[in-house]
């Protein structure tokens, strides 16, 4: 699969970038290069490999509940930009 020229100027539109006519044929041939690498991916024969997350199997030291003095929230709103009534304030973002 290649992608053209609209294309490009569709997938810059969609990502809010600006793709210049000096940059277009650099950036459409590297697009065209990253699909060519998955595509060859897409057709590795992987049958009777089993999937794997890493390399090698990792435990996590385990550590026993505690219960503890859970009163940090001055502690912790002291480094907020800013805080009210005991909460992080954030600007409101939808209407």
């Amino acid at each position: 699969m290649a992608i053209d020229q609209n294309t490009l100027a569709r997938v810059a539109a969609l990502a809010r970038i600006r793709v210049t006519e000096e940059s277009a044929p650099l950036l459409l041939a590297e697009f065209n290069r990253v699909l060519d690498f998955v595509s060859r991916m897409n057709s590795a024969d992987v049958d009777g490999v089993e999937p794997m997350t890493a390399p090698e199997v990792q435990r996590l030291a385990m550590r026993a509940d505690e219960v503890t003095e859970g009163d940090s929230q001055t502690a912790v709103l002291a480094h907020a930009p800013d805080a009210r009534e005991g909460f992080f304030a954030v600007p409101k973002m939808v209407e």
